[in-house]
């Protein structure tokens, strides 16, 4: 015979869109009273004008229905109080206060040392890649000072949207998750004139402050060089690893070297290497030219002792896509093969460790 604990099991199985936790675990079912197969859940979401609301309570009440003896399930839905919400945010005087809420097993940062490579490029493709095989990806760029990645996915701008305790992540078209400094501005040319410390912050508030949800990946995309918002995504986020992007010029190659030794000496693992801009495959004859000369990438990669993951050509159609806001339709094939070898590769997402700590 049902009983409220069965009520309580059943609702269990009933997940918050948004946070991605079930209703009895975040507090939002107040009561529950049952009488003659009759049920009645009183709820409290984190907003009265929630707009999946009705979808909460449909699902309510087909758990409760499922039960054995239960003919009738009327659901109540209330507004959290203010205390109700800063408990279920944590503490919300101080960063992160949705850190907890969030589960994301691999994070893996693009890094290059040196700008120009197509950094945010191999990030983006790499998220792509990754969500087209079957994984839930979000895409955090961390490049504060010259964003670029929303350009790359939305051909129409987007704007972020905030529920009661969060800042929710934009979505792409075919369902990616990304947070740029750029959504929040007004005109995606504005300029952020910001030192070190705000842009550490900022990238800390994209960590802990934005609703994630579940990942199976997070794709960071860094900024060129080995200066603050690289040093505060290393020493602050659980990174699985790094990915580093050169360029088959000698100059390129040393400047990644510098890269990696900062991520050596944070004790972040090298997940290996990609070349972009290796060659440039003729229209007309299908011959590769090397336009910037022969490539050093598996060079580079073997002393560093890391897996060369392989070479992206320059093509013109991503320049086309990116401009236009279609990055998810450029062919992945290339690519799908160095995302294999990140799949193995990358570990879960692990503490920070500051130097010599």
């Amino acid at each position: 015979m049902t009983s409220v604990e069965l009520v309580y099991q059943a609702l269990t199985s009933v997940n918050d869109p948004e946070l991605k936790r079930n209703l009895v675990e975040l507090g939002m079912v107040r009561e529950v009273e049952l009488e003659d197969g009759r049920v009645h859940v009183r709820l409290a979401l984190t907003s009265a004008r929630c707009p999946l609301k009705e979808q909460i309570v449909a699902e309510v009440r087909q758990a409760v229905l499922a039960l054995e003896d239960v003919q009738q399930v009327n659901v109540t839905v209330e507004e959290m109080s203010n205390q109700e919400k800063q408990r279920l945010a944590g503490d919300s005087t101080r960063p992160g206060n949705v850190e907890h809420l969030n589960h994301v097993d691999h994070v893996i940062a693009v890094i290059s040392g040196k700008g120009g490579v197509g950094k945010s490029f191999v990030s983006s493709l790499l998220a792509v890649t990754l969500h087209q095989k079957g994984h839930t990806v979000g895409l955090l760029d961390a490049d504060i000072t010259g964003p670029s990645l929303p350009k790359m996915f939305f051909p129409n701008g987007a704007r972020l949207e905030s529920s009661p305790i969060a800042i929710l992540p934009a979505e792409t078209r075919t369902g990616l998750k990304l947070m740029s400094i750029n959504l929040l501005l007004e005109r995606e040319d504005q300029a952020v004139i910001w030192r070190g410390p705000l842009i550490g912050g900022a990238i800390r508030q994209f960590w802990g402050e934005v609703l994630w949800g579940d990942l199976d990946y997070l794709v960071v995309d860094l900024p060129p060089g080995t200066s603050d918002a690289s040093l505060t995504v290393m020493q602050s986020l659980p990174l699985s690893g790094v990915v580093l992007v050169s360029a088959p010029q000698n100059l390129a190659g040393m400047v990644v070297r510098k890269a990696a030794q900062m991520a050596q000496l944070l004790e972040v693992p090298l997940l290996g290497l990609v070349e972009n801009m290796s060659y440039f495959v003729c229209p007309d004859t299908g011959r590769q030219h090397a336009i910037f000369g022969p490539g050093h990438g598996e060079e580079v990669a073997g002393a560093l002792g890391v897996p060369f993951l392989g070479r992206l050509p320059i093509d013109p159609q991503i320049a086309s896509l990116c401009d236009s806001g279609r990055i998810e339709d450029y062919p992945t094939d290339a690519f799908k093969p160095m995302a294999d070898q990140l799949e193995q590769l990358a570990l879960p997402a692990r503490p920070p460790r500051l130097p010599g700590a």
